[in-house]
């Protein structure tokens, strides 16, 4: 199977991090494609970075469609674009937020979130609230980790979210912890170990869905918003997204 893994933002290095995490997750017969847009911010931080990152990262999606992907995944924490996304690929789409979260939610009653920056808190809640999740979420936490400085391994930010993650065990009651952002993905398994909780990746728990959507034959419902876009014209720059 060809599971298609699109960093929204225009990061290379980032997206090479991202990669190496979903292939060390994935089953030995599971090719990654990991890309990013041409277009776009160079990380995502809250509802502005978002807006400019979609189109790019749908032209992606188109491309890997085109490509012959059996699944798409979006790393990045804010689902940034999914359900347009799920609008228009042909193969199934999920979020790492929300595989995150749901993953989270079959091993703990109580999970929190420990995000990059404080920008990001209320898009995480808005998604947690829409996933029908928020009442299993403790609390949505916030590391104030740039996006950006999570790309190579720094001890400051390393202990910045470790305190967080030691703070939602003592004050919010947390029994396990989603990792807010697709730059954290390395770190799980080092956190889970200090800790001694679950500290879920979005990333690979992302790659472990898709696969089992393939695997059961399931895709994406066209019986609703997710149906098809209807035809029409887009001017200027945004032309070639026209459905």
């Amino acid at each position: 199977m060809r599971l298609h893994v699109v960093n929204p933002n225009t990061t290379a290095t980032m997206t090479a991090k991202i990669a190496a995490a979903a292939r060390a997750i994935a089953r030995g017969e599971t090719v990654i494609d990991a890309r990013q847009p041409a277009m776009g911010p160079v990380s995502i931080e809250g509802f502005y970075d978002e807006a400019f990152a979609v189109p790019g990262m749908l032209g992606c999606i188109r491309e890997a469609d085109r490509d012959g992907a059996d699944a798409h995944i979006i790393a990045c924490f804010d689902d940034t674009g999914l359900d347009a996304a799920r609008a228009v690929a042909k193969a199934p789409v999920i979020g790492i937020g929300e595989a995150g979260f749901h993953i989270a939610s079959l091993v703990a009653a109580r999970f929190a979130v420990v995000t990059t920056l404080g920008v990001s808190i209320v898009p995480i809640e808005h998604n947690l609230r829409k996933y029908g999740l928020a009442e299993r979420c403790a609390r949505v936490r916030a590391a104030e980790v740039p996006v950006l400085a999570l790309e190579e391994r720094n001890t400051e930010a390393l202990d910045k979210i470790s305190a967080e993650i030691k703070a939602a065990i003592r004050d919010d009651r947390a029994e396990a912890v989603v990792l807010g952002c697709a730059g954290m993905a390395d770190l799980a398994a080092e956190l889970a170990r200090i800790h001694g909780l679950p500290v879920v990746d979005g990333v690979a728990a992302a790659v472990t869905l898709a696969e089992g959507l393939i695997r059961l034959g399931l895709s994406t419902s066209r019986l609703g918003p997710y149906a098809a876009p209807r035809a029409k014209i887009y001017s200027g720059p945004f032309a070639p997204f026209q459905p």
